[in-house]
């Protein structure tokens, strides 16, 4: 077999170990190892049944940090996977096994990036730090989120960020994510009254009743977004009613409903448009919000510019910042006033049976890592 690049052997290292969330598995003790042996500061912080890691080399600003999980999330159905999940294997050329793209193999190319450029740069700019943690795919509850506050508390800043999700489309780098739409939920539940379908003048049926009231929330328009952001969206994940038989009007109606929303619009303006909505249709309801983000943006600046300069040095393309896509744990970190960048592999299979990237990819990706701090650090 040929011998594997270092940032190959480690995420195929890093693979092997079941992680699915909240799990660690050794992962971040084995990265802890690997810092520590080029003069990292290292710092686990478990919060719950939360293993998370925060390492740092240098005491002097600017701070460049990568964060990034450990966690994974579940195989799905073992059978249907052509290699086993946590036995990573190369086909033709491509690295198989559950993380690989999301976000194990991002992990290794940091960690070989960080080595190189403290071998070349002993005595760097500024200090170079970690963010990791096992709580990314899970609930979210116990891991960066906590980290965060924790360093906050301390008044330690960071200043850059570069998440390890995989932001790339078609080809490493194509893509990087320089901001993320704000996810607002709610539980919405219409108040009927049951009765029997035959005598509808004696019940109230929050079906009909909500119908026209969420028709016309799924047709508003929220805002124009801007030159960084789409339009702020609205959409029903679950409707649920009934009481399974044919003749009863239902007495409660339940819809989940989500808005993915920009910096155009704010948490308490969505919800107060949703009120005044649900009010104008005369509905008896009780609704239950939860914020799982606020947008974030990353505006073109020393991040940016050092993020897109490697690439193009490494590469030779022109990266195109987005936006899209769903959250990610960039919106913990950007709380700080920190620039946040997302910038991994190709993101085609991830969550999916048989997750896999191009194995040379993650050499590139080190590579661009290590150009990266070179131009922010060096």
């Amino acid at each position: 077999m040929t011998e594997l690049s270092p940032t190959l052997a480690l995420a195929c290292e890093l693979i092997s170990r079941d992680s699915t969330t909240p799990a660690d598995a050794g992962c971040q003790e084995l990265m802890a190892e690997r810092l520590a042996a080029c003069g990292f500061a290292i710092e686990p912080m478990r919060f719950g049944e939360v293993d998370n890691l925060w390492a740092r080399r240098g005491t002097q600003g600017p701070v460049l940090c990568f964060a990034g999980h450990t966690d994974v999330v579940p195989t799905g159905p073992v059978e249907q996977w052509t290699n086993p999940p946590f036995s990573p294997a190369i086909h033709n050329g491509m690295l198989h096994g559950r993380g690989a793209a999301d976000m194990k193999g991002s992990l290794a190319a940091m960690i070989i990036a960080a080595e190189r450029f403290v071998a070349d740069y002993p005595d760097h700019h500024g200090s170079i730090a970690f963010l990791i943690t096992s709580d990314e795919e899970g609930p979210a509850v116990d891991g960066t989120v906590k980290v965060v506050e924790t360093l906050k508390a301390r008044d330690e800043k960071v200043d850059w960020c570069i998440v390890g999700e995989p932001s790339s489309t078609e080809v490493v780098g194509d893509v990087v994510k320089n901001g993320r739409r704000g996810s607002l939920n709610a539980r919405l539940l219409v108040k009927g009254k049951q009765g029997h379908v035959a005598y509808p003048h004696l019940a109230r049926n929050p079906i009909h009743l909500a119908a026209p009231a969420l028709a016309e929330l799924a047709g508003e328009s929220w805002d124009d977004g801007n030159e960084f952001f789409p339009p702020t969206s609205f959409q029903i994940s679950n409707i649920r009613s009934g009481t399974g038989a044919t003749n009863v009007v239902p007495g409660e109606l339940e819809a989940l409903i989500n808005f993915r929303f920009s910096t155009e619009s704010t948490v308490e303006s969505l919800q107060s448009r949703t009120r005044d909505i649900l009010a104008r249709h005369g509905l008896n309801y009780e609704l239950d919000w939860t914020v799982s983000g606020l947008p974030f943006l990353t505006e073109p600046g020393a991040l940016l510019d050092g993020v897109a300069g490697a690439i193009l040095e490494v590469t030779g393309r022109q990266t195109q910042p987005s936006t899209s896509g769903g959250t990610s744990d960039g919106r913990f970190i950007a709380t700080m006033g920190t620039q946040v960048v997302e910038l991994g592999p190709v993101n085609a299979t991830i969550h999916q049976v048989d997750e896999c990237i191009r194995a040379e990819d993650l050499e590139i990706l080190a590579d661009i890592y290590q150009a990266t701090l070179v131009r922010l650090l060096g």
